[in-house]
C-alpha cells in the first residue's frame, strides 16, 4: 500500500488556498515528506499562481497521451494534475495539490490514501480578497460568491479550515491536520489482551512516523474521522515481528474500544496536552491549582491520557498538599463529573457518616424519621469494604437497593426517602481511576476525602447535610480534636459547594447496637423503630440525636429540643417504621434476611465483670462468618460493659450459613475472644483482657 497521502485542497475563489499551501510549504518542506504538485493550466504563466502553462491544444495532446491522473475544466479553462505525482506518493511523500470540488468525484478511486481539505471563509472575505485581487468586477465579484456551491461527495477523508483570521493562524491549522493526517496508520488487531490499560504497537522501523520520539511521550491518542478517539500506552517492536512499517496494532480491548474494523485507516497523536503536562508538573513540584485547572486535569486522567506513574505521582502529591482553597477547588471540580440532581424543593437532606464504629447503623431509622416529618431524604449509601455490614448491606436484608437514578426519584416522590446503594447513583469514574491508584499504595487524605464526599452529595441534590465523625481507640479518627478539626473542614468546604452542612464529633469507643453483620444489624434497627423494650438504648438515642439536628437545622423545628421532642413522638407513634416500610416496598421488598440456621456461642471463660467489649475484632469474627455477602452470617453480643456474668455463660452468638464459615468464625474467637473480663481476687481486681485494643 501507498504510504503517502494525497491532499486535495479545494475552496472557493479568493479563499486563500495558494496563501496557506505555500504557507504550509515553507514549514513542511524541510521534513523533506512534502511536496506541492503544480497544475497544468490553460493559462499564460504571468497570470494567477505558480502553475505550468498549457495551450488548449497541449492540453488535449496530454490527455490523450495519458499524462493526467486528473483533470477538469472551470472559468473557461482546464486544469490537470500529471500522472507523475504518484512516484511521490510510492516513495512515501505526502502531495498537496490545489483541486475543484466539483471534480472531486473523477478522482475517487486513483490514489490509495486521500484527503479533502476544504479552506472556508466568509463570504464579506471573499469579496473582499477577490476584489483586491482585481480580475473581475462588482458584480461579477457577486454572481461568483452568489453561485450556489453543491456539497462535497463522499470521497476520501475530510478536513475543513476556516480561513477567517489571520493568515498565520489559517496556515498553522492547515499544518496541524496535514501532519495528523499524513502520519495515519493501517489498524492491525494483536492478539494481546491488556485489561483495563488500553495498549498500542508500533514497529520501531515504522515509515509513516517517528516510532521512538512518540515512545517517549509514553501515552498516545489514536483517531479517526469515524470514532472518538482512544487513549493507549505505546509499546514498539523490533522490525519483522508482526507490524508493518506503516501499521498500529492495538491490544484487544483498545481495539474493541476504537470500534474500526483492520485496515481503516488511523491517525495518532501524543498525549496528554503540553498545557495539561505543565499543570501536572507543577502541582507535583508543589504548586497549587484552581477548579478548571484540577477539571483539566482530572478529565485527561479519567481518559487515560497519562502514564499510571505520572498519575501517581500527581495524586500522591496532590493528596498530601491540599489546603483549604485547593480542597474546595478539588471537590468543585468533582462535581463536573455527575449532574446535579435537581428534586424541585428548596430543603433536601443528606447524612454521611465517616464510619468506624461497629454495629452503628442508623441511617435506616434516621431517613423514616425525617421523610415522616415532611422532607426529602435521599439516602445512598455504601457497601462494606472492612466491617461486617455497610448500611446498603443491611438495607439489602430488607429491601432492594440496587436502584438507578430514575427508580431512586421515584421511591422518594412517593415515600420522601429512600436507602438505596450508591453504585449506581454516586458512582464516579474519577473514583474507579483515583482508586486504582491509590489503594494499593495505602493513599489517603482528609482533604481528599471531604471533596470527594461533599462532591457526592452535591451531585445527589442535597442541600443541607450531617456529619458523623466518630473518634475513639480503634476508630479512623483518634480523638475528639481530630474529629472536631476535621468537621470544620467540611463545613468550609460544603460552604464552597453552596451547602449547609454541620458536623458533629461523636463517641465512638463502644459497640452502638448488638448484631454485627446485615441480619443481625436490621434486626436491631427494627427493635428500635418498634418501640421494642429489648431495643439498644445506645442506637435509639444517637438516631434521635442526629435526626433532631436535621430537622433543626434544615429549618424544620424552631429549637433543637422542639426538633428533638417531634423526632421521638414521630418515633414513638409508629409514623418512622410505617415509613420505612413504605419504603422497603417502593424499593422492591425481599424476604426479610433471618439470622443463620448455624450457631456457636461463646462462653466467659471465668466469672466477673464484663469490662470492654472489641466491637472491631468481633467484626472480624463476623466477617470469617460470611458477613456481609451472607447476609444471614453475623455476631450476636448478648453482654454490655458493667455486666456480671458466670463462668461459661454465653458473651456473644456466631451464626453462618455453613458449617466450614462457622468454624472458621468460631476457631478466630477460641483465639481471641474480644472480650475483656475483670475477676475478683484477693480483694483485687484482675483484668483478663482476651483480643487486641479491647475497649
Amino acid at each position: 500500500m501507498q504510504v503517502g497521502t494525497l491532499f486535495y485542497i479545494v475552496g472557493p475563489s479568493g479563499v486563500g488556498k495558494d496563501t496557506l499551501i505555500s504557507g504550509a510549504m515553507a514549514m513542511l518542506a524541510g521534513t523533506g515528506r512534502y511536496v506541492q504538485t503544480k497544475r497544468v493550466i490553460t493559462r499564460p504563466a504571468a497570470i494567477g499562481e505558480d502553475h505550468e502553462p498549457a495551450s488548449t491544444a497541449a492540453f488535449d495532446a496530454m490527455c490523450a497521451d495519458g499524462a493526467f491522473l486528473h483533470h477538469w475544466g472551470a472559468h473557461e479553462l482546464r486544469y490537470g494534475l500529471r500522472r507523475t505525482l504518484l512516484e511521490d506518493l510510492a516513495a512515501g511523500r505526502n502531495v498537496l495539490a490545489n483541486g475543484s470540488r466539483r471534480a472531486l468525484p473523477d478522482l475517487a478511486g486513483t490514489v490509495d490514501r486521500l484527503v479533502v481539505v476544504e479552506i472556508t471563509a466568509s463570504p464579506a472575505l471573499l469579496a473582499e480578497r477577490l476584489a483586491r485581487r482585481g480580475r473581475e468586477s462588482a458584480d461579477e465579484i457577486a454572481a461568483r460568491i452568489a453561485r450556489e456551491v453543491p456539497p462535497l461527495p463522499r470521497t476520501g477523508d475530510l478536513v475543513r479550515i476556516v480561513n477567517d483570521g489571520g493568515v498565520d493562524e489559517a496556515v498553522a491549522a492547515l499544518v496541524a491536520a496535514l501532519e495528523r493526517m499524513a502520519s495515519r496508520l493501517v489498524l492491525k488487531r494483536m492478539p494481546v489482551t491488556s485489561a483495563r490499560r488500553h495498549t498500542a504497537f508500533l514497529a520501531e522501523d515504522c515509515t509513516a512516523v517517528n516510532a521512538s520520539a512518540y515512545a517517549g511521550s509514553g501515552r498516545i491518542e489514536i483517531r479517526s474521522t469515524a470514532r472518538p478517539a482512544v487513549p493507549a500506552d505505546l509499546m514498539l517492536i523490533e522490525p519483522g515481528n508482526g507490524l508493518d512499517g506503516d501499521e498500529v496494532g492495538l491490544s484487544r480491548e483498545a481495539f474493541e474500544k476504537l470500534g474500526l474494523p483492520e485496515g481503516a485507516l488511523v491517525s495518532i497523536d501524543r498525549t496528554p496536552s503540553p498545557s495539561s503536562r505543565a499543570l501536572l508538573r507543577r502541582k507535583i513540584g508543589g504548586g497549587a491549582l484552581d477548579t478548571e485547572e484540577y477539571a483539566t486535569l482530572f478529565r485527561e486522567i479519567v481518559e487515560q491520557r497519562y502514564p499510571e506513574g505520572e498519575t501517581a505521582a500527581f495524586l500522591v502529591k496532590a493528596i498530601q498538599s491540599l489546603d483549604d482553597e485547593e480542597t474546595i477547588a478539588v471537590a468543585k471540580a468533582r462535581c463536573g463529573f455527575s449532574p446535579r440532581i435537581d428534586w424541585g424543593v428548596p430543603i433536601v437532606v443528606d447524612k454521611h457518616s465517616l464510619g468506624g464504629v461497629p454495629g452503628s447503623r442508623i441511617t435506616p431509622i434516621i431517613v423514616p424519621i425525617v421523610a415522616a416529618a415532611g422532607l426529602l431524604m435521599p439516602k445512598t449509601s455504601s457497601r462494606a469494604i472492612t466491617s461486617a455490614s455497610g448500611t446498603a448491606d443491611t438495607m439489602e436484608a430488607l429491601c432492594r437497593i440496587d436502584l438507578d437514578g430514575g427508580q431512586i426519584r421515584e421511591v422518594v416522590r412517593k415515600t420522601g426517602g429512600c436507602i438505596a446503594w450508591n453504585g449506581k447513583l454516586n458512582h464516579s469514574i474519577l473514583d474507579d481511576v483515583v482508586n486504582a491508584v491509590t489503594r494499593p499504595l495505602g493513599l489517603d487524605s482528609n482533604q481528599w476525602s471531604v471533596a470527594s464526599i461533599l462532591s457526592k452529595k452535591w451531585s445527589a441534590g442535597a442541600t443541607h447535610v450531617v456529619i458523623d465523625l466518630p473518634f475513639g481507640p480503634r476508630a479512623k479518627l483518634k480523638s475528639q480534636t481530630e474529629a472536631e478539626k476535621l468537621g470544620r473542614l467540611f463545613e468550609v468546604v460544603g460552604a464552597g459547594l453552596g451547602l449547609i452542612v454541620k458536623a458533629f464529633a461523636t463517641d465512638g469507643s463502644k459497640v452502638i447496637g448488638r448484631g454485627l453483620g446485615p441480619s443481625l444489624e436490621l434486626r436491631d434497627v427494627l427493635a428500635v423503630l418498634d418501640n421494642a423494650p429489648q431495643a439498644s438504648r445506645a442506637l435509639r438515642d444517637k438516631a434521635l440525636f442526629y435526626a433532631a439536628n436535621i430537622l433543626h437545622f434544615a429549618g424544620h423545628a424552631p429549637t433543637l429540643d422542639a426538633a428533638r421532642e417531634a423526632a421521638e413522638d414521630i418515633l414513638l407513634s409508629g409514623e418512622a417504621r410505617h415509613r420505612l416500610d413504605a419504603i422497603a416496598a417502593a424499593q422492591g421488598n425481599v424476604s426479610q434476611v433471618a439470622p443463620a440456621r448455624l450457631s456457636r456461642s461463646v462462653g466467659a471463660h471465668a466469672a466477673g465483670t464484663i469490662g470492654g467489649i472489641d466491637g472491631w475484632h468481633l467484626g472480624g469474627i463476623a466477617r470469617r462468618a460470611g458477613a456481609p455477602h451472607d447476609k444471614s452470617a453475623g455476631v450476636d453480643v448478648l453482654v454490655e460493659p458493667g455486666r456480671q456474668v458466670e463462668a461459661g455463660q454465653p458473651l456473644y452468638t456466631i451464626y453462618a450459613s455453613d458449617i466450614a464459615s462457622l468454624e472458621e468464625a468460631a476457631a478466630e474467637a477460641s483465639r481471641e475472644p474480644g472480650v475483656a473480663i475483670a475477676m475478683a481476687q484477693e480483694d483485687a481486681l484482675q483484668w483478663t483482657i482476651a483480643g487486641q485494643g479491647a475497649l
